[in-house]
């Protein structure tokens, strides 16, 4: 099992700064989702901004969330480091 979501910051230009459960932190971009089905509503910047982590993942309030093995495998470990 992939390590899951401890804390995330959300960032206006739809990235997502994350913590994992292993100590490992990483940047996941959400842009690629905004136009699918329950994501789009993201797209309001303010809404967006209301991400929180919760059971291991990210979620936001009108129940949108993303599998945590994807937030994991797909977010950019390299990018954390350096910002």
């Amino acid at each position: 099992m992939n390590p899951r979501v401890k804390a995330v910051a959300a960032m206006a230009d739809y990235k997502l700064r994350i913590k994992f459960s292993n100590g490992e932190k990483g940047i996941y971009d959400c842009a690629p989702l905004l136009d699918f089905g329950v994501f789009r509503e993201l797209r309001d910047v303010n809404y967006f901004l209301q991400a929180k982590a919760w059971d291991g993942t990210v979620v936001w309030p009108h129940e949108q969330d993303i599998c945590p093995d994807t937030l994991y495998l797909d977010s950019n470990k390299n990018a954390e480091q350096s910002a």
